[in-house]
């Protein structure tokens, strides 16, 4: 159903339903908790809305500031009104280096994985390049959405050498876990990170619009000794993730 014939006041507006900027009120938060408005979504103008429904630009307005003072929608000086994120705010330390299970046990919140891919395969020139692999060798491949108290939070795909990681089907929550048991488990990494803009395919993962903010990992682990572990390339929820880094002063 499009916004504007879910917006069309024949099945809500009623002349005994209470004032109208409560009708619409609750029209719109029912658009929300439906999933027609979703989070980072932009509601249509306040003119469009008042032509859609018949009713003021006074009462759009005052529809849409009551659902912003309860919440549920964002306003930004100059670009409109827009959906607030339901998703949970993690502040991510850079100088740690943890898996997301972790992160997520540490925070008290529940952390599962709905499975994309997982197995071996010939490895893209990326891969090639950053897991220093030879031509005919193979890659171990896992790719998942995580989510955090059933929040959809980052898309990640991490590539492993079949030296570090025979079986892929061995994962079943935690990689690093994994890894430790072997004696694998990185001891650092060199992180790169990127903004974006959502592109439909990871926005339909993540629940969120297309072209919402969200930001690109690229990370490359390496052993205590130098070798390559790990290289991950992830998609994170932009309304989610605060990545704090400790700066100190250089000495001269």
């Amino acid at each position: 159903m499009s916004i504007t014939e879910f917006l069309t006041p024949d099945n809500w507006l009623h002349s005994d339903g209470g004032p109208r900027y409560v009708q619409l009120g609750k029209r719109l938060n029912e658009g929300v908790d439906k999933g027609l408005l979703k989070a980072g979504n932009s509601l249509p103008p306040e003119r469009e809305i008042a032509a859609i429904t018949g009713l003021s630009r006074v009462t759009v307005r005052k529809a849409i500031q009551t659902l912003a003072d309860d919440g549920i929608i964002v306003q930004k000086q100059g670009s409109g009104s827009f959906v607030a994120s339901t998703a949970p705010q993690i502040e991510q330390s850079l100088s740690r280096l943890t898996s997301f299970s972790e992160d997520m046990a540490r925070r008290g919140m529940v952390s599962a994985s709905i499975w994309l891919e997982r197995g071996i395969f010939m490895p893209s020139p990326d891969e090639v390049l950053a897991l220093a692999l030879t031509s005919d060798a193979s890659v171990s491949r896992i790719a998942r959405l995580r989510t955090a108290d059933e929040k959809p939070m980052a898309i990640e795909r991490a590539s492993l050498s079949t030296e570090m990681l025979p079986n892929p089907l061995l994962v079943e929550t935690s990689l690093y876990e994994v890894l430790e048991k072997e004696g694998l488990r990185p001891a650092r990494a060199l992180q790169k990170i990127s903004a974006i803009n959502l592109e439909e395919e990871n926005a339909r993962l993540l629940d969120v619009s297309p072209g919402m903010a969200g930001l690109r990992i690229e990370r490359t682990s390496y052993l205590s000794d130098g070798r390559v572990v790990e290289f991950t390339q992830s998609i994170y929820r932009g309304d989610a993730y605060n990545f704090v880094a400790e700066l100190r002063l250089a000495k001269e």
